[in-house]
């Protein structure tokens, strides 16, 4: 099954070329292009972003900014084979606003450019991200939507106080206490220790690696059992970059939305999982950087530090989250238990997994609805 390299539903692309200059890949949508403004960013440690915002013709609506996970991109939001959380929030008067962190995959970092931890994306891309938007709308309301690594990094931010005045935030998957399965820890600790020596990076799209290079064996390990036959859909939905772990629930998904899925989802970088460890033995987030006097604004303990959220936090999750579980119901248990001044809510989507929340062809119906109710309570 590994060998096939298309698609039992309908053919995909010819093999791409891998990326090596920041320029950002174009985003896929269906919006008129007149009302997609891309803004020139840079932090303030040189790293290329990406920000979008999206005209509306409207200056008084209150403003959104979209965070995607690690190695997806704001493509996630912006799906113009469905009903896509962008045009939920256009129809419902938003303003959405998307960051492409130094972990997306319109980006060549995760491959090619230099390395980061989670402390960068917390200390640099999101508050300079929302400094550079506050200039931009003045005191409307600023709220965000984040998901999985976006999340967990944003917690960071909110507890080092660096993104201060949040009119809400939307979490889904993770946020503060992250929990893994026992053989997802256990592989990722594996993974990090016997590849690190060969390659840096695992990746998503089998066209681009080919049959006759050092990763086929990953791939042949995450056909194990798959009962799809696409290359991409068995390493993320049956094996998550190789922690055993699932990505979505692979039903929600359009023909169409499967088939991108080499898009929307890249490399998954070896060199970040030490943190990431960390994080996850700690159950909660850390700052990796000890000693660089650059990190000391963000706290050692995000939990520790969680007084310093000002702002009403959604708890998000699909009840078949197969990669962090049910981390969002024990976030809303370990805080109303530590911190029960915070306005901290969870809400359980039903039947859904981790990404197809945000990707899956019903999520319009059954998600963002929720996203919308915490939202206009707030605006």
């Amino acid at each position: 099954m590994i060998f096939r390299t298309t698609n039992a539903r309908t053919a995909r692309p010819a093999l791409r070329k891998v990326r090596t200059t920041t320029t950002l890949r174009p985003l896929q949508h269906r919006l008129d292009p007149a009302r997609i403004e891309e803004i020139p960013f840079h932090t303030s440690d040189g790293v290329r972003l990406g920000l979008t915002r999206i005209d509306t013709g409207d200056r008084g609506r209150p403003a959104v900014l979209l965070l995607h996970g690690h190695t997806a991109s704001a493509d996630m939001f912006l799906l113009p084979e469905t009903r896509n959380l962008v045009d939920v929030l256009l129809d419902e008067g938003y303003e959405p606003w998307l960051l492409d962190w130094r972990g997306s995959c319109r980006l060549p970092y995760n491959e090619t450019g230099r390395r980061y931890t989670y402390d960068d994306v917390a200390l640099y891309d999101i508050p300079e991200a929302v400094r550079h938007i506050r200039t931009r709308i003045g005191d409307r309301p600023l709220f965000a939507v984040a998901h999985c690594i976006g999340s967990l990094t944003l917690s960071l931010s909110m507890t080092a106080g660096l993104v201060p005045g949040l009119a809400g935030v939307v979490s889904q998957g993770v946020f503060l206490t992250p929990k893994l399965a026992g053989r997802t820890s256990l592989r990722m600790t594996l993974a990090g220790e016997l590849l690190k020596s060969r390659i840096d990076h695992i990746p998503v799209d089998f066209r681009k690696v080919g049959l006759r290079s050092k990763y086929t064996p990953l791939f042949a390990l995450a056909s194990r059992k798959a009962t799809c036959p696409d290359p991409t859909c068995q390493i993320l939905h049956n094996s998550a970059w190789g922690t055993g772990a699932s990505l979505f629930v692979h039903e929600h998904l359009t023909d169409t939305t499967h088939n991108r899925l080499a898009d929307l989802l890249g490399p998954a970088p070896l060199w970040i999982l030490p943190h990431l460890r960390r994080i996850e033995l700690a159950r909660t987030v850390v700052r990796w950087h000890d000693t660089d006097q650059r990190y000391r604004a963000l706290p050692q303990n995000a939990l520790d530090a969680a007084a310093r959220i000002d702002t009403p936090v959604l708890l998000l999750a699909g009840s078949e989250n197969g990669l962090w579980l049910d981390s969002q119901e024990l976030c809303r248990d370990v805080l109303a238990h530590r911190q029960p001044q915070l306005d901290v809510t969870y809400t359980e989507i039903p039947g859904y997994g981790h990404l197809d929340t945000f990707l899956g062809r019903g999520a319009a119906l059954d998600v963002f609805g929720h996203i919308l109710d915490f939202l206009d309570e707030r605006r």
